[in-house]
């Protein structure tokens, strides 16, 4: 071994001196040395293209601030959620309107299906990288550099929830720098599962079948498949992950919720067997599996297109949105220390806080509790949308904003119409118009209009009841007047009509209006008005606390059917008014209860009054302006009522209340114009109010017949008495009264009104009837004019009752009234002789013209002869002027008035039936009076008010 290692080193030796050899070392040392300059040239070229890359970096992302761990995880966890909407008793509505619907859900609840698509497809390195993949970024850096005709990404699902949650979509650098950074970081604090479940609540997938544009999973399943996150199937899972990458590309359905031509679905279904194919390739899925779903027919599982709530329910699910943000936006003033008051009170606060509450509802996924019964609601527009008896349609031209053409438009009758529980405030049900497309105003609680006699109770009545003014029969004052300062003259519906002294029910029963004006008058330095105040009346101005005519509606502003109806809830509560609410509850994405009504109910009138004005309004339903109603009920209930009637029949009202629920309805043009038109065919506006109330009030007495055909009444409370009175008064019976048969019995408060005082309205009188009216009988009167020795009222009686609105006394007390009272006021004569009158000779009846004086009591018929004049006869006015006489004899008229004085006599005839051929004489014409109380009473019988 030895010597064999000495040859071998002798032969490296020899070899290794040997010319050749020395060129290789030469070479071999070059080599090494470029090679070696190379390597460092590439290292510090390396050094230099990462440090500047880096220092790139670090440029993009300075301005990236520095957030913490718990302001990453809001941001990321912060989706904006859709707010719902919900029946009473959790019956689901569907989401309020928004730009984009999304609902929050936990990975558990989402099918392994879906999960593994999105893995295969979007990030198939998720379980093991730490945010980024940097092969995929160098990857995309180089493709978006060479501007590369493929651009295959490199996102990972870290990155596309940074770019969704924290960044934006922007396309640049320093977005994509940002992207990184975060990603990274995030991956540090959040687990891989909390990162796929906020990624799947947060991407969007495109349109479902409603149209709406979503977002996560949950709405994405729902929308477009119609099942649940967890029930996805395995075609189903690979559709909906594939949608991302171009979510209104594949997604099935057209933004007006229509699905897809056969040609635009298919790049969907493309796109659904690529994720199938990655998913097998991942080994998600096995080849048989693979097989069955890249066959299946995904097109039997969309859903059919549904209507969006805002289309089936449009009054509602905007009425619920409105109130819900101004809920909202007085819990966010509080919490910045701001009295929810000043919100009503100060517009741009209004306004301020209402814009970040509108903000709030639509992404803050709120569960928005209403109080409507969805059975009651639903029968309601189908009892409304059925009645045929609402009125003319007119038409009118308008100008289309978009086109510009001009286009006819419908112009029918409006309703407004609001049941309310009465005890809790609870709106149960409502009408807001007609047709949403034609007019979207709610008009059961957005139009203010004039709601005319509704308001007497409230205003007048019930005030002057609360105030012990009258009791329920008490006499009011049913006589005109003209008001001097400003010319003011109202009167009845039928404008002739005054009906003297009345009981308060009748008059409220027939809606006269001269009795509550004159009442009302009489309690106003009060400032009654403080009552509507307190029934929520929103629009009151000064004016409205001193206008007379606000007890008859002439509010400034008018009132809405909520805030009416509303206010009638007061009388059923026993004088407590309870506001009416549309909103239960609300809470929050994780169930908590930011918002739950509380029941305020707020003194108004006292039992008492509530009692005796539902007493008085139970009139107008049997012996009223609303026996129509009742006629057409089909149940019985202890209801009360009142109709409302604005000048011209621009509107209509009826609101009635049993003592569970109250129904208010209303009937008018959205331009006010006269319902009367076309009555022929649609019967009186007051008869088609009389008549759509009932039917719906028999529609919700389907719907829940136990709370709307309540058994229960009315409770009388032990202060309200019976009591006898003087039925001209209202005092205590006076022997003069009771002999005169008026004295009458009705309820009252005891503890501010019974009729103690000794009645001292009468004095003793003699009567004459001048015109169709009686007067005290004067000094001076004949005595053959004299209807008879009894009962008058007193002078200072008849101013009380007047008071400082004034009229004509003897306008108290009718004609017809009451026989035993023979006299009201004193007539005031003008002491001249009366106008003479004509006289024409028919066969053997004399018949003579009125005279035109208006104090005439009465006329005198003489025989004249030589030797002078002798009395014939005797008529009273109102016996007429016509009396059979002898042919052959000479006769006069004499027209007498209440003084006594005669006027002229008359033209003689009944000498000779043939006038002297030279003498011709003419035949005066014969007007006939027309008794002024018989057209009354025509007019009342055809009187529908």
């Amino acid at each position: 071994m030895k010597q064999w290692l000495e040859k071998f080193n002798e032969k490296i030796e020899s070899l290794a001196s040997s010319k050749w050899m020395r060129t290789v070392r030469i070479t071999g040392g070059v080599i090494w040395n470029l090679a070696l300059l190379f390597t460092i040239s590439l290292t510090a070229t390396v050094i230099f293209i990462g440090a500047a890359g880096a220092g790139y970096f670090a440029s993009l992302v300075k301005d990236e601030p520095l957030r913490t761990k718990a302001e990453m995880r809001e941001q990321i966890f912060n989706y904006e959620e859709t707010s719902e909407i919900y029946f009473a008793d959790n019956i689901y509505i569907g989401k309020l309107r928004t730009d984009l619907d999304r609902r929050e859900t936990s990975l558990t609840s989402v099918s392994p299906m879906v999960v593994n698509a999105v893995l295969a497809t979007e990030d198939e390195y998720f379980r093991e990288h730490k945010g980024i993949v940097p092969k995929a970024v160098l990857r995309g850096l180089l493709q978006d550099v060479t501007n590369s005709a493929t651009q295959t990404g490199g996102s990972t699902l870290t990155q596309q929830l940074i770019k969704n949650q924290i960044l934006t979509n922007e396309v640049s650098y320093e977005r994509k720098a940002k992207e990184i950074l975060l990603a990274l970081r995030v991956e540090k604090f959040m687990s891989k599962e909390e990162i796929l479940e906020a990624y799947l609540n947060i991407i969007p997938y495109g349109r479902n079948a409603s149209g709406r544009n979503i977002a996560g999973i949950v709405t994405a399943a729902e929308g477009i498949f119609g099942v649940k996150a967890s029930e996805l199937t395995l075609p189903q899972a690979a559709y909906i992950a594939g949608i991302p990458q171009a979510p209104y590309k594949y997604t099935p359905f057209t933004n007006k919720g229509v699905l897809k031509s056969a040609e635009a679905i298919q790049p969907g279904i493309d796109r659904m067997k690529t994720v199938l194919f990655r998913m097998k390739e991942a080994g998600y899925i096995t080849e048989a599996q693979y097989e069955f779903a890249v066959n299946y027919d995904i097109t039997q599982d969309f859903s059919e297109p549904e209507d969006r709530p805002e289309d089936k329910y449009p009054w509602l699910t905007t009425e619920l949105e409105t109130r819900a943000k101004i809920i909202i936006a007085e819990l966010l003033a509080e919490e910045d220390g701001i009295d929810p008051q000043r919100l009503q009170e100060e517009s741009n606060l209004y306004d301020k806080y209402i814009i970040l509450a509108d903000r709030d509802v639509r992404s803050k996924g709120y569960r928005i509790y209403s109080t409507i019964n969805k059975e009651m609601y639903d029968g309601m527009q189908e009892a409304a949308q059925n009645f045929q008896y609402y009125g003319h349609t007119y038409t009118k031209k308008e100008v289309d904003s978009e086109t510009g053409e001009e286009k006819e438009v419908q112009v029918p009758v409006q309703v407004g119409s609001i049941m309310i529980e009465n005890t809790t405030g609870k709106i149960l049900s409502f009408v807001g118009g007609r047709d949403h497309k034609l007019e979207a105003l709610n008009h059961a609680t957005g139009a203010y209009r004039s709601n005319g006699s509704t308001m007497k109770p409230l205003l007048a009545y019930g005030p002057a009841l609360e105030y012990g003014i009258i009791g329920a029969g008490s006499p009011v004052v049913d006589v005109k007047f003209t008001r001097s300062y400003d010319n003011y003259s109202p009167s009845n519906y039928i404008e002739s009509q005054e009906l003297g002294l009345i009981p308060a029910r009748e008059a409220l029963a027939s809606s006269q209006n001269l009795t509550a004006l004159r009442l009302y008058d009489s309690i106003l330095d009060r400032r009654p008005a403080t009552f509507l105040e307190k029934m929520g009346f929103s629009r009151l101005t000064d004016v409205d606390y001193t206008n007379l005519s606000t007890t008859i509606g002439g509010i400034t502003h008018g009132a809405t059917v909520e805030e009416n109806t509303n206010a009638y809830t007061t009388f059923a509560n026993g004088g407590n008014f309870v506001d009416a609410y549309m909103i239960e509850k609300i809470e929050d994405l994780d169930g908590n209860i930011i918002y739950e009504h509380k029941v305020q109910p707020v003194e108004v009138f006292s039992p008492e009054t509530a009692y005796l004005m539902t007493d008085m309004l139970r009139d107008v339903l049997t012996d009223g302006t609303a026996t129509r109603a009742k006629s057409l009920l089909k149940f019985s209930s202890d209801f009360a009522a009142k109709t409302g009637t604005t000048q011209d029949y621009k509107d209509v009202w009826l609101v009635g209340y049993n003592p569970n629920i109250s129904l208010g309805v209303w009937l008018g043009y959205d331009q006010p114009r006269s319902l009367y038109a076309f009555n022929n065919t649609y019967y009186q506006p007051s008869t088609r109010v009389n008549m759509l109330w009932a039917t719906l009030m028999n529609k919700m007495y389907e719907m829940n017949p136990k709370l709307v055909g309540t058994k229960d009444s009315f409770k009388q409370p032990e202060n309200v008495v019976s009591a006898s009175f003087c039925g001209i008064s209202g005092l205590a019976p006076s022997g003069t009264c009771s002999a005169a048969g008026l004295v009458r019995t009705d309820l009252f408060n005891k503890l501010v009104f019974l009729p103690t005082e000794r009645d001292d309205s009468f004095i003793s009188s003699t009567s004459v009837v001048v015109g169709d009216r009686n007067y005290a009988a004067l000094p001076s009167t004949p005595a053959e004019f004299v209807e008879r020795k009894g009962y008058g009222l007193n002078k200072a009686f008849m101013d009380r009752m007047l008071g400082r609105l004034g009229g004509n006394a003897s306008k108290l007390l009718p004609y017809s009234s009451n026989n035993s009272v023979v006299a009201g006021a004193t007539f005031k004569a003008d002491n001249l002789p009366p106008g003479a009158v004509v006289t024409v000779l028919e066969g053997n009846m004399l018949t003579w013209s009125k005279s035109p004086s208006n104090d005439v009591i009465g006329y005198r018929v003489y025989r004249i002869s030589d030797e002078g004049r002798t009395l014939v006869s005797t008529l009273k006015t109102y016996e007429g002027r016509r009396i059979p006489i002898t042919v052959g004899t000479r006769y006069v008229v004499v027209a007498v008035d209440i003084t006594g004085l005669e006027s002229g006599y008359s033209n003689e005839v009944g000498e000779s039936l043939i006038q002297p051929e030279d003498k011709p004489i003419e035949e005066p014409e014969i007007t006939e009076e027309i008794e002024e109380t018989d057209e009354i009473e025509d007019e009342i019988e055809t009187y529908e008010p």
